[in-house]
């Protein structure tokens, strides 16, 4: 059986004599993401000195995964700097020159779909037909216009109705439908294509919400997620810069690699086997049985801790909340982690030899007819291919090659995980035959696709507002613990980070910056006099 140790170095509660003494709080947080880089950041420049983070990957960065392909840089997670107007993202770019070289197809103002922004998008049905344009553009104004009222319920306190059940696909499906059926200039023929183009728009919609339907997402609480307004930008060397930037001020001893966390023992909770094997270590001094948290590490390390910044993913939290916390989380705070909703988006990317689309084409959407009149967007799973919504072409291809970027989400993602490249990348083939009406297409050359729901480390994308919650469970979810306020109750033993913890901006990489910068923020505050 190994042997667990623990750290030697630790001490009694934060507010106790040592800490009046000028002994610097020992801070550990785990994960070394974008939210847990930002708070080691404003940390160690605001002059604490014991930091410590803990990653359980091989690499910092979290789900910002660049990687590099010849002379290409693509991006199994996060793709766009969503706004500039006071985006801590976007003006560590500017400021650091990374998007000198951002091309007018990388840059984009209003609302992004996916990737593609200039040249045309090529809505084929599997029959192999092209929807005409004209078509197109008229659905696409009316999905659009029925897109902002869902808006309306959050921002203008509008009541949701019965019939909706409260889910943005469900009110989106109910009222294009009938704006659909109720247009008396288009023939049935045209209607049938309008009707089948709801059910792909919604899959879009699904992979940018990372829901496994938009029939699970709150129509009610739809409108809080807040666009910072601005351009959004891709970064084309790669949107990793921004973590080494982050990482830069960090010393590298600060940073622990493959360091998973088995347990957080906080409230001087520490379990029966840390004070066993305190009582049989000679060497621990006494006061090492008396930390407020201990931090238990998969390799059976306990490391002594005055403050804990969690930033892991809402999907590990869901799955490893009970486990992860001893004693276990508040009844209000798991009701939240339960809630809140994340699942995963993945990305498919097919390199060609050369391209078969025209040069116009800035992305193939797959609209299948048969779902005209179809509720759910669930699939057998021999079936799972027919959740990929579209493939985009990615510009310039002096800089991709000629390359396309697929998109599926939810449980249909999960599947493709569990495929091999080879079929994964022979099924795609298929459907580009199908739906372009080409059967030539040859096989890609090169396959790279992300794995996100099926990484223990993250367990989905990125989180929505589910169906039942609301921006108060965000807001309990990043509540500090303990939540009584006494004194003699160490105040911020175990603090909440990440996007999932951001009211406004949940889902992006600028709530994630900003939530590991909110919860150093309320540490500066509190050992202020300390650091001075």
């Amino acid at each position: 059986m190994q042997s667990c140790e623990i750290s030697a170095d630790s001490t009694d509660d934060p507010l106790s004599s040592g800490l009046r003494r000028k002994r610097q709080p020992r801070i550990v947080v785990i994960g070394a993401g974008l939210a847990g880089l930002s708070a080691a950041k404003a940390l160690l420049e605001s002059g604490f000195t014991d930091v410590t983070v803990l990653e359980a990957t091989d690499r910092i960065g979290g789900r910002v995964q660049s990687v590099q392909l010849g002379h290409a840089t693509f991006e199994l997670g996060a793709t766009w700097i969503h706004g500039s107007h006071g985006n801590p993202v976007y003006h560590l770019a500017e400021d650091n020159g990374l998007l000198e070289e951002t091309t007018d197809s990388e840059r984009s103002v209003g609302r992004i779909s996916l990737y593609s922004k200039n040249g045309v998008a090529y809505h084929l049905t599997n029959n192999g037909q092209r929807i005409p344009k004209d078509v197109v553009e008229e659905f696409s104004d009316l999905y659009n216009e029925v897109y902002n009222l869902t808006q309306e319920f959050f921002q203008r306190g509008k009541p949701v109705n019965a019939e909706s059940q409260n889910s943005v696909g469900v009110f989106t499906r109910d009222v294009v439908r009938k704006r659909v059926k109720a247009d008396p200039d288009d023939t049935e023929a045209v209607k049938r294509l309008k009707l089948a183009m709801i059910q792909q728009y919604l899959k879009v919609e699904s992979c940018e919400s990372s829901s496994h339907s938009m029939d699970e997402v709150s129509l009610s609480e739809f409108g809080e997620w807040t666009e910072i307004p601005g351009a959004h930008h891709v970064i084309p060397c790669g949107f990793i810069k921004i973590v080494e930037i982050l990482a830069r001020s960090i010393p590298k001893s600060v940073i622990q690699l493959r360091k998973p966390v088995k347990c957080i023992h906080w409230n001087q909770s520490v379990s029966k086997e840390i004070e066993r094997v305190a009582d049989h270590n000679s060497d621990l001094p006494e006061e090492n049985k008396g930390s407020n948290v201990f931090v238990e590490c998969e390799d059976c390390e306990f490391i002594p801790a005055d403050h804990v910044i969690v930033t892991v993913s809402l999907g590990v939290l869901k799955k490893r909340h009970e486990s992860l916390f001893h004693p276990r989380l508040p009844e209000d705070k798991v009701m939240a982690i339960e809630k809140l909703g994340i699942n995963t988006t993945d990305k498919i990317f097919l390199e060609f030899e050369e391209p078969f689309w025209s040069s116009e084409c800035n992305s193939i959407q797959f609209v299948w007819e048969d779902e005209a009149e179809s509720e759910s967007l669930t699939y057998p799973e021999e079936l799972w291919y027919k959740k990929i919504c579209s493939f985009d072409v990615l510009y310039p291809p002096e800089r991709y090659g000629h390359v396309l970027s697929g998109w599926i989400c939810g449980e249909e993602a999960l599947i493709m995980e569990k495929c091999d490249d080879e079929t994964v990348a022979e099924t795609c083939t298929e459907m580009l035959r199908k739906f372009t009406g080409n059967p030539n297409i040859p096989k890609p050359r090169r396959i790279l696709r992300s794995s996100w729901g099926s990484n223990p480390y993250f367990r989905g994308s990125y989180s929505y507002t589910q169906v039942g919650s609301s921006g108060a469970d965000v807001e309990k979810l990043a509540k500090p613990l303990p939540y009584a306020e006494s004194s003699k109750t160490p105040p911020m033993q175990v603090m909440f980070s990440g996007e999932a913890t951001h009211r406004k901006y949940y889902s992006t990489t600028h709530g994630a910056v900003l939530s590991g910068q909110r919860e150093a923020a309320r540490l500066i505050e509190m050992y202020q006099d300390l650091l001075q």
